[in-house]
Protein backbone atom coordinates (compact mmCIF):
# COMPACT_ATOMS: atom_id res chain seq x y z
CA UNK A 1 0.00 0.00 0.00
CA UNK A 2 1.30 3.14 -1.09
CA UNK A 3 0.66 6.57 1.64
CA UNK A 4 -0.02 10.11 0.19
CA UNK A 5 3.74 10.89 1.59
CA UNK A 6 4.89 8.40 -0.18
CA UNK A 7 3.49 9.36 -3.86
CA UNK A 8 4.69 13.27 -2.83
CA UNK A 9 8.34 12.24 -1.84
CA UNK A 10 7.66 10.09 -5.37
CA UNK A 11 7.12 13.53 -7.15
CA UNK A 12 9.83 15.17 -5.76
CA UNK A 13 12.64 12.37 -6.77
CA UNK A 14 10.66 12.19 -10.43
CA UNK A 15 11.21 15.77 -10.95
CA UNK A 16 14.78 16.18 -9.42
CA UNK A 17 15.54 13.67 -12.17
CA UNK A 18 16.08 16.90 -14.55
CA UNK A 19 18.58 18.64 -13.13
CA UNK A 20 22.32 17.38 -12.67
CA UNK A 21 22.91 18.98 -9.84
CA UNK A 22 20.33 17.16 -7.62
CA UNK A 23 21.60 13.57 -9.13
CA UNK A 24 23.21 12.93 -5.65
CA UNK A 25 19.83 13.69 -4.10
CA UNK A 26 18.44 10.41 -2.11
CA UNK A 27 16.18 9.19 0.47
CA UNK A 28 16.27 7.92 3.92
CA UNK A 29 14.23 5.07 4.47
CA UNK A 30 13.51 5.63 7.86
CA UNK A 31 9.65 5.69 7.35
CA UNK A 32 9.95 2.19 5.03
CA UNK A 33 6.60 -0.14 5.50
CA UNK A 34 7.79 -3.31 6.53
CA UNK A 35 6.12 -6.59 5.22
CA UNK A 36 5.67 -9.35 6.72
CA UNK A 37 3.75 -11.51 9.92
CA UNK A 38 4.79 -9.14 13.13
CA UNK A 39 7.65 -11.17 13.85
CA UNK A 40 9.42 -10.49 10.13
CA UNK A 41 8.93 -6.79 10.69
CA UNK A 42 10.00 -6.81 14.16
CA UNK A 43 13.32 -8.85 12.68
CA UNK A 44 13.61 -6.67 9.95
CA UNK A 45 13.43 -3.45 11.90
CA UNK A 46 16.67 -4.85 14.45
CA UNK A 47 18.44 -5.74 11.35
CA UNK A 48 17.88 -2.00 9.66
CA UNK A 49 18.66 -0.26 13.22
CA UNK A 50 22.12 -2.70 13.53
CA UNK A 51 22.73 -0.93 10.11
CA UNK A 52 22.29 2.35 11.38
CA UNK A 53 18.37 3.29 11.28
CA UNK A 54 17.98 6.24 13.33
CA UNK A 55 14.48 7.34 14.08
CA UNK A 56 13.58 10.79 13.34
CA UNK A 57 16.49 11.12 10.58
CA UNK A 58 14.87 13.37 7.85
CA UNK A 59 13.23 12.21 4.37
CA UNK A 60 15.35 13.25 1.99
CA UNK A 61 19.00 14.74 1.69
CA UNK A 62 20.16 16.98 -0.99
CA UNK A 63 24.40 16.83 -0.05
CA UNK A 64 24.94 19.97 -1.94
CA UNK A 65 26.86 23.36 -0.08
CA UNK A 66 24.94 26.47 -0.84
CA UNK A 67 25.10 29.64 1.06
CA UNK A 68 27.47 28.79 3.99
CA UNK A 69 25.47 25.33 4.26
CA UNK A 70 27.17 22.18 4.06
CA UNK A 71 23.60 20.74 2.13
CA UNK A 72 19.65 19.70 2.48
CA UNK A 73 17.70 17.97 4.76
CA UNK A 74 14.29 17.37 3.95
CA UNK A 75 11.07 15.79 5.82
CA UNK A 76 8.04 15.14 3.65
CA UNK A 77 4.79 15.50 4.77
CA UNK A 78 1.35 14.84 3.37
CA UNK A 79 0.04 18.39 1.38
CA UNK A 80 -2.66 18.47 3.67
CA UNK A 81 -1.72 17.32 7.69
CA UNK A 82 1.13 15.22 8.72
CA UNK A 83 2.23 15.51 11.68
CA UNK A 84 6.19 16.17 13.21
CA UNK A 85 7.69 13.94 15.73
CA UNK A 86 9.43 15.01 18.49
CA UNK A 87 12.46 12.91 17.24
CA UNK A 88 12.10 14.19 13.78
CA UNK A 89 11.87 17.65 15.47
CA UNK A 90 14.74 17.08 17.35
CA UNK A 91 16.98 16.02 14.32
CA UNK A 92 16.07 19.02 12.18
CA UNK A 93 17.08 21.72 15.13
CA UNK A 94 20.88 19.49 15.56
CA UNK A 95 21.39 19.43 12.13
CA UNK A 96 20.17 23.15 11.35
CA UNK A 97 22.77 23.65 14.27
CA UNK A 98 26.00 22.04 12.58
CA UNK A 99 25.32 24.41 9.23
CA UNK A 100 22.46 22.36 7.17
CA UNK A 101 19.27 24.06 5.73
CA UNK A 102 16.35 21.54 6.98
CA UNK A 103 12.81 22.24 5.79
CA UNK A 104 9.55 20.50 6.58
CA UNK A 105 7.57 20.56 3.21
CA UNK A 106 3.65 19.56 2.94
CA UNK A 107 3.58 17.89 -0.35
CA UNK A 108 5.92 17.87 -3.41
CA UNK A 109 5.20 21.52 -4.74
CA UNK A 110 6.24 23.02 -1.42
CA UNK A 111 9.73 20.71 -1.60
CA UNK A 112 10.45 21.30 -5.28
CA UNK A 113 9.62 25.35 -4.14
CA UNK A 114 12.32 24.93 -1.46
CA UNK A 115 14.47 22.97 -3.68
CA UNK A 116 14.20 25.54 -6.35
CA UNK A 117 15.50 28.38 -4.05
CA UNK A 118 17.64 26.82 -2.44
CA UNK A 119 19.42 25.48 -5.67
CA UNK A 120 18.65 29.46 -6.97
CA UNK A 121 16.86 27.64 -9.88
CA UNK A 122 15.21 30.64 -10.78
CA UNK A 123 13.50 30.24 -13.95
CA UNK A 124 13.80 26.16 -13.89
CA UNK A 125 10.85 25.47 -11.45
CA UNK A 126 8.71 22.64 -13.07
CA UNK A 127 5.37 25.02 -12.01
Amino acid sequence: MVHEEELEQQAVIAWSKYFEELKWMFAVPNGAFLGGTKIQRINQMGRMKKSGLKVGVADLFLPVAKDGKHGMYIEMKKSKGGNVSADQKEFLSDMASAGYHCIIAHGAKEAIDEITEYMGFRNKSAN
